[in-house]
């Protein structure tokens, strides 16, 4: 991908774990970056060089054989460069004849900086100051053209800078949150040394976004699958103010909706947003299909190739269509290319895939340059009501993926209403936005309970709740054991055929925020 904007840092991927993060951090900024893996050709923007590189930490020594290298033709672009952790050692390592070798002793957490406060770099920093340190390697010689402008009583060597051209590099990463003035960092980077206008706002992509999306269709149509969600429903709202009736919606109802969804997003598709769309309740045809089907992976190939046959069935009697609008996301495009080459496939993307092959259309994807919280905000800008932005995200494949193994409308009858349940205490407690995502599961088991006099054997439900920056990562969330208690009480006196409530306790990693 190309970047459209006259302003941007290009992100070169070293493997590190963070590198998604050094791009919300510079967008922070309102300065647009892409993610490249570091093998990328510098040709590959010779017509429309970046603003400023950053060289991403990565998690192999520049001494290991196989490792991953710089093309120094970079350095051609005549822009300033920011190395961090491994970006600084490949530098040195590389192309300026520093050294790197193992330091004595590790260095992992916290770190008091001493940084030249008089560098442009850390213009606006404290004497001294917590970065979060994480690496094994170090430099013991300073290249030759280099001069220290940090450091710490591990790392004598913390930051440096090349004496005559604007090329910098750090030990440390400023993109985490433990690292206190990280922020300023790339301010002074971004607004002060790459001379970035700090222009790119919803407001301007939204402009911008419209004129590509008028000139790309012209006079052609357009369909969309709308799948209830935030990002398909931003997505659809920004391609309809290009185009306006151009375009056409499709929202199908699969039988794997939550409690009253289908009715209550499609008032709010025909009548507060004013898309052109079509509600299709296809719910028996997807359960058909799903009967007897335990394997996740099966469950969502069935998912999506219903889709295809319920889109194809809609416009059958119009193939005038010429595109179709997805909602693909910033992370759904870098996750597919990995800094080694294709990303191990852990399971198939929530967002359903595989219909530009089947039914021959070209893609528009405009949120394919946006992180979650940056599609919120071009929805807010496109007046789309707050209730729906803030909603927790849903999969595609809905609770097809929560009722763990076979899917029957018994099943998903329990689930909804526990899941409802969850829901409506969470808003009714002001916990809805204090977690990244809640949900319920139903589990393929029954147990022994009783209520009454009565012996029961019944369905057991798992709540889940997570905190998350981006859903990249996500911690379980500790809410209150009263909350749960209550919770749990309701599901189970409430919901007839669940006689058992768990809580889920686990992190992502080693577990995923969904089930299957």
């Amino acid at each position: 991908m190309v970047p459209q904007q006259d302003e941007w840092i290009l992100i070169l991927d070293f493997g590190s774990q963070y590198t998604q993060l050094i791009a919300r951090r510079i967008r922070e900024f309102n300065t647009y970056c892409e993610i490249h893996p570091f093998y990328t050709s510098p040709e590959t923007f010779k017509d429309h060089p970046p603003s400023g590189i950053v060289l991403s930490g990565g998690p192999m020594s520049v001494n290991d054989e196989g490792s991953p290298i710089l093309d120094e033709t970079y350095f051609d672009f005549k822009v300033p460069v920011l190395g961090i952790c491994y970006g600084l050692q490949i530098m040195a390592h590389q192309i300026q004849k520093g050294s790197v070798a193992r330091a004595s002793k590790r260095e992992f957490g916290r770190a008091i900086l001493k940084p030249d406060i008089n560098n442009s770099l850390f213009r606006g920093f404290p004497e001294s100051c917590q970065v979060w340190m994480s690496h094994g390697d170090h430099l013991t010689v300073v290249p030759p053209s280099f001069s220290i402008i940090a450091s710490t009583d591990n790392a004598p060597v913390a930051a440096v800078k090349h004496d005559t051209a604007e090329i910098y590099g750090v030990q440390f990463h400023p993109e985490v949150v433990h690292s206190e003035n990280g922020k300023i960092l790339f301010k002074n980077f971004i607004s002060d040394i790459c001379g970035c206008s700090q222009s790119w706002t919803p407001e301007s992509f939204i402009e911008s976004t419209v004129a590509q999306i008028k000139s790309k269709v012209g006079g052609k149509k357009v369909l969309c699958g709308l799948s209830g969600g935030v990002d398909s429903t931003v997505a659809a709202t920004l391609i309809h103010e290009a185009i306006g009736d151009q375009l056409l919606c499709i929202f199908v109802n699969n039988g794997l909706l939550r409690k009253n969804e289908f009715e209550e997003v499609l008032s709010l598709y025909k009548n507060e947003l004013k898309l052109p769309v079509k509600g299709i309740d296809a719910s028996e045809l997807f359960l058909e299909r799903l009967n007897g089907v335990s394997d996740p992976e099966k469950k969502r190939k069935i998912i999506g190739n219903t889709f295809i046959d319920v889109f194809d069935e809609a416009v059958s009697d119009d193939n005038n269509f010429s595109f179709l609008a997805q909602g693909t996301l910033y992370p759904d495009v870098i996750e597919s290319v990995s800094f080694k080459g294709p990303s191990a496939t852990i399971k198939s993307h929530h967002n359903v895939g595989g219909l530009p092959e089947t039914m021959n259309l070209d893609l528009i994807e405009p949120l394919r340059e946006l992180f979650k919280d940056e599609v919120r905000e071009i929805g807010k800008s496109l007046r789309i009501p707050s209730h729906f932005l803030q909603r927790h995200p849903f999969p595609g494949p809905g609770l097809g993926i929560r009722v763990i193994g076979e899917i029957s409308a018994e099943k998903l009858s329990l689930l909804r209403e526990a899941d409802a349940i969850f829901i409506e205490e969470l808003r009714k407690n002001d916990l809805y936005h204090e977690v990244w995502q809640a949900l319920a599961v139903i589990l393929p088991v029954q147990s022994v309970g009783v209520m009454g006099d009565e012996r029961t054997y019944e369905y057991t439900a798992a709540l889940r709740a997570v905190t998350s920056v981006d859903g990249m990562t996500a911690d379980w969330a500790q809410l209150p054991n009263e909350f749960l208690a209550h919770v749990s009480n309701r599901i189970i006196n409430e919901v007839n055929g669940i006689n058992r409530v768990v809580y889920d306790i686990s992190s992502k990693p080693p577990a995923t925020i969904e089930w299957e």
